[in-house]
């Protein structure tokens, strides 16, 4: 299934974690990309950083 996607703009430096409260999501259910990098919620952002997040799925 084809997430939407949707682009956003946040305001100043923050972390994966601030981010993700911003978004009203919890860590365990997505990836957070920095080009081809997985990031931990403790991770500094940067202003011109391009983030991508992702549902995480699980097979069965």
């Amino acid at each position: 299934m084809h997430q939407p996607r949707r682009e956003i703009e946040v305001s100043g430096p923050g972390s994966v974690k601030a981010l993700l409260n911003r978004l009203d999501l919890v860590s365990e259910s997505v990836l957070v990309i920095r080009g081809d990098e997985l990031l931990t919620d403790d991770v500094r952002l940067h202003p011109d950083d391009v983030i991508e997040v992702r549902p995480v799925i699980s097979g069965g």
